[in-house]
């Protein structure tokens, strides 16, 4: 057992924080003494690696609590995630460095350069939300999606939006319903389904993307330029889904 001033030390993080971690409930020490004193077990320790593994990736405490607290939470998983994005962040800033280096010597006027070479390992492409997907869901749903909606099949991608903004309306004008109601479930279904012919979604997956329409404001503005309340009413309808899916593939 460590003491949270061992555990602070050990992780080069501050005392401070994992008292903070404590308060969210995102990592609480194995026991507290009589005397007051925090005891982490190598089960926290652990514990505290993936968290700091997601804050590197910039993920906030509160999705990573999320994420952590999911039945379906695979630490396995998420930890070859960190690696391909880590392994993939290191050949990008390698190609920069490689860039900066080739750029210092042009200047000194030691060699030449071509215009393509002046912007290699530059890469702005990623919107938010697609890095913000990439980092819940995983590369590969995304770069499917982005295959299909965003790619060389203009016209899938059009039909697709139209498709979705007449489902948000449809949406939006049972938003005053029970989310859990049969009518309410029957049109989320449709949205599940839709998003499916995009990408892979599990419950889980399914679950997290409500959850991000009421936690980014980004997601709640767009949503609910259809109708006040609906970004809400849409997650809680996809929660309520999610449990059914799950529970059927028990």
């Amino acid at each position: 057992m460590l003491k949270v001033s061992e555990l602070a030390a050990l992780a080069k993080i501050s005392v401070r924080t994992l008292h903070y971690y404590d308060e969210l409930g995102l990592l609480q020490p194995t026991m507290i003494t009589d005397a007051g004193y925090r005891l982490y077990s190598d089960e926290n320790i652990e514990k505290l690696q993936q968290i700091l593994f997601y804050r590197q990736l910039n993920i906030p405490l509160k999705q990573i609590k999320r994420l952590m607290d999911d039945p379906d939470y695979d630490h396995i998983a998420a930890l070859e995630q960190h690696q391909l994005m880590l392994l993939k962040s290191r050949e990008q800033l390698d190609i920069l460095l490689s860039n900066l280096e080739q750029t210092i010597l042009v200047a000194k006027g030691e060699t030449t350069m071509s215009k393509e070479a002046r912007f290699a390992g530059f890469s702005f492409d990623n919107n938010e939300y697609e890095q913000e997907a990439s980092e819940r869901y995983g590369d590969d749903a995304v770069d499917d999606a982005n295959k299909k909606v965003q790619g060389n099949n203009k016209a899938f991608g059009e039909q697709m939006a139209d498709r979705m903004n007449e489902l948000y309306r449809e949406l939006a004008e049972l938003r005053a319903l029970n989310p859990r109601s049969e009518q309410a479930q029957t049109a989320i279904g449709k949205w599940y389904t839709m998003l499916n012919e995009i990408s892979t979604y599990s419950p889980a997956m399914f679950r997290s993307l409500g959850e991000m329409y009421i936690q980014d404001e980004r997601f709640t503005a767009n949503i609910d330029q259809f109708g006040t309340g609906l970004a809400l009413f849409m997650k809680e309808a996809m929660d309520e889904y999610a449990t059914r899916l799950k529970s059927e593939r028990l």
